[in-house]
């Protein structure tokens, strides 16, 4: 679909080059700064993933599992390895969104401006400089919407069989685009597009998109469906917390300057003539939106379908800025508002230059946009940012204690939480580490029945050890802390016991029995 800028194509040879070059960037810009900081703590655990291809996993479906693994396989272990791929999807993302803006009726300049719209956008950036499942999410939104608009256009039944073939591998990712579906379908039967319910390719297509994620829903059976464990976890511990009127606010502001096209593009959907018949997908934006804040869901589940918004308002302003230099003062003022925000979507500074950064931000304009955790806490950095320190200092800890210990058949490291089993898993490759145990998230999956020998020394990872390991110990140490206070894992410490008072396959056996 984005083969046109390879072979003949209608638009003008400069336009496909400048689009080709704004894709390029927006892959350099995520890579240009991916040392600023530390692996990200879910990072940790989705590149802990690809050590275990699956098809399923405790909290997500396998894709971004298998993605792991393939850029392991590739790359290696480093920060590098894990922020390559989603750097690739920006640039993909920037020719999507102009191919879009073009299925929309938009001119050179449309499409032009579409590209830089989902370059500029602080969702955009964050969302393609972090391995998350959220990456490959939006691309599988856009997808989703071109090929309905596709359709559209075109009434090609072949688009009703990618449609579900997108269906199928884009709930292999995340389980929330499938509320997209539900709605895209459920709003089809209100316009005269209903007919495709007769038409043989659209159940071909639903055919196609249930074998494909047919193993996924048999892995879930098969381990009792955990996904329904994590969202009323989820709920309880997260989404409780939700404002609903900060959700939509956030839906305003989120898109950084690009929200002049997300709201010119819903509007332009909504009630231009020229778009009456996608109208409808408009409607379908909304209904997203309105679900989600009911549901409380995060802010930022509903970004899927901002780079389609962004190609609507390109289209927009494409149809009514008609002077060049109107045109040239538009784009000049979103990339000038971006500039000056672009700390909010991607770290361009290191640690000290960030918090100084958000200081002055705050003292000049009282805006502390991030700063505030999901507990309500306040720090010196936003969430994102804090859960990208501390890694590299704990799995230095780590190796110094797997230094001290003569027998290493006989013993394992501890992780209380993913991201410190993460970052023993990851980045304790370049110190030879095994992998790390926990309870926590899949890595519970993979924890041993018993271990063979015995165990007599355990290197534990935790803010402050149980009193369980306390007694099964006779002797404990204290290795060290992290030391960052900018760190979300700031005190976590590294503890090595030694001499148990008697057999840790007892204890260990009766413990995956409290847990499983």
């Amino acid at each position: 679909m984005t083969n046109r800028y390879f072979k003949h194509s209608r638009i003008p040879q400069a336009t496909d080059i400048v689009i080709l070059m704004l894709a390029l960037l927006n892959v350099a810009l995520h890579l240009a700064f991916f040392r600023n900081l530390e692996y990200h703590r879910d990072e940790l655990l989705y590149f802990s993933l690809g050590m275990h291809p699956a098809f399923g996993y405790a909290t997500v479906p396998p894709l971004i599992g298998w993605v792991a693994w393939l850029m392991q396989n590739i790359f290696g272990y480093s920060v590098f390895a894990v922020r390559i791929f989603p750097a690739l999807i920006s640039g993909m993302m920037v020719l999507i969104v102009a191919d879009l803006a073009k299925e929309l009726g938009g001119n050179k300049f449309a499409q032009i401006l579409a590209s830089a719209g989902i370059i500029i956008a602080p969702f955009g950036l964050r969302t393609f400089f972090l391995f998350m499942p959220v990456h490959l999410d939006m691309l599988f939104w856009t997808l989703t919407f071109y090929l309905v608009v596709k359709y559209i256009n075109s009434e090609n039944s072949k688009y009703l069989i990618w449609l579900g073939v997108i269906a199928g591998v884009s709930l292999l990712n995340k389980y929330l685009i499938g509320l997209l579906f539900v709605i895209i379908l459920a709003a089809v039967l209100f316009t005269r597009h209903r007919e495709i319910f007769r038409k043989k390719m659209f159940w071909l297509g639903i055919a196609a998109g249930a074998l494909i994620f047919s193993p996924n829903l048999i892995w879930q059976i098969v381990h009792g469906l955990p996904v329904i464990n994590h969202l009323s976890e989820l709920a309880d511990t997260q989404l409780v917390n939700v404002n609903r009127s900060a959700f939509l606010v956030e839906q305003l502001i989120s898109p950084g300057a690009a929200s002049f096209l997300t709201i010119a593009g819903l509007l332009y959907i909504l009630f231009n003539k020229r778009q009456k018949k996608i109208r409808f997908l408009g409607v379908v934006v909304l209904g997203v939106i309105i679900s989600l804040m009911l549901m409380r869901g995060k802010s930022y589940y509903t970004q899927g379908a901002f780079p389609f918004l962004i190609s609507a308002g390109a289209v927009y302003y494409g149809s009514v800025l008609h002077k060049w230099y109107s045109r040239a003062v538009f784009t000049v003022l979103l990339i000038t508002i971006t500039f000056f925000i672009l700390p909010f979507g991607i770290p361009v500074f290191k640690t000290a230059g960030l918090i100084k950064y958000f200081d002055t931000v705050e003292s000049k304009y009282g805006f502390d946009f991030g700063r505030t955790f999901e507990d309500g806490s306040k720090h010196s950095l936003p969430q994102d940012y804090a859960d990208m320190l501390g890694w590299e200092e704990l799995t230095s800890l780590a190796n110094k204690a797997w230094q001290m210990i003569p027998d290493k058949k006989a013993a394992f490291i501890y992780g209380e939480n993913y991201g410190q089993t993460g970052a023993i898993t990851v980045i304790g490759k370049k110190y030879d580490l095994p992998e790390a145990v926990s309870f926590n998230e899949s890595f519970l999956y993979w924890a041993p029945d018993r271990f063979d020998p015995d165990i007599k020394s355990v290197i534990y990872i935790n803010y402050e050890p149980g009193d369980d390991m306390k007694r099964l110990f006779r002797e404990m140490t204290l290795i060290g802390r992290i030391s960052n206070p900018d760190s979300r894992e700031y005190g976590a410490g590294v503890y090595l016991f030694n001499d148990p008072v008697k057999s840790f396959n007892e204890f260990w056996i009766e413990r995956l029995k409290e847990v499983r």
